[in-house]
């Protein structure tokens, strides 16, 4: 795969629309489709459980705390109560399916991180087939997707403290979280294939240090996607193989490309 030179805003438009060439990418290799099948699915029920949850949320919380009344500022009052309440619905919704849909998918992707490097580097994996080491890999993705889910819940539930300052405490809470998701999600989708080279979180960091505009504009087009109504079904797994080429395409003489 031959490498382009990055250099300021060529950067950050390479990682944004490297989801476009994704599509692209799968369209021009349908074996890989079998691989996206499996995590399509999953991120179907996922996302349908999560709506449905959502929906029972923001209805118990209207109800809850809004009783009809007649008075004109109750009405703004309820009005305002259910925009606030649809949004953090909306949120809760968001994370949950992004966690969730991850962490059940992560094997998965895995897989399809691999193939498509195979297909890009055009080195295929010989390794003969082992049950034993195919169940260390599932383990090891499932316990590597866990602690940084873990993680990120953790930091997002930090950050809602930042609520509790007057005046600031929201545009701070508000940067923050976004910027911790742009963040997460490049870890999310690049990680597989660092973690199937046996590179640390280390390396991942120097990664995304040297390619930090890439990688803004690679999250930026996660976050958007996965927020349009029915593209999340194949947002996470557009996203894996997005990463995996983007990967290859800004370390190209390196053992991240499998060179």
């Amino acid at each position: 795969m031959k490498s382009i030179p990055f250099t300021g805003v060529r950067r950050f438009s390479t990682g944004f629309f490297s989801l476009l060439h994704a599509f692209r990418f799968l369209g021009g290799n349908p074996s890989l489709l079998k691989y996206v099948a499996i995590p399509f699915v999953i991120n179907v029920v996922v996302f349908s459980a999560t709506l449905y949850w959502g929906g029972d949320l923001f209805n118990g919380m209207v109800g809850e705390y809004l009783a009809p009344q007649d008075a004109w500022y109750w009405q703004i009052l309820a009005v305002v109560v259910k925009v606030i309440a649809g949004l953090l619905t909306a949120v809760i919704v968001f994370f949950t399916f992004t966690v969730v849909g991850n962490l059940i998918a992560s094997p998965f992707n895995d897989i399809l991180s691999e193939r498509t490097e195979e297909i890009l580097t055009g080195q295929p994996n010989t390794e003969p087939f082992s049950l034993k080491m195919f169940m260390a890999d599932v383990w090891r993705v499932l316990r590597d997707e866990l602690r940084k889910m873990s993680i990120f819940v953790a930091l997002m539930v930090f950050l809602l403290l930042f609520n509790m300052i007057p005046v600031v405490g929201s545009p701070v809470y508000a940067f923050f979280s976004v910027a911790l998701t742009l963040f997460f999600l490049v870890v999310e989708y690049t990680g597989f294939v660092f973690g199937r080279k046996h590179l640390g979180f280390a390396d991942q960091k120097r990664f995304i240090k040297g390619n930090f505009m890439a990688s803004v504009g690679f999250g930026l087009a996660v976050m958007c996607m996965l927020m349009i109504p029915f593209v999340q079904f194949v947002t996470i797994p557009i996203a894996v193989i997005a990463a995996t080429r983007l990967c290859c395409l800004c370390d190209p003489e390196t053992e991240l490309s499998g060179r």
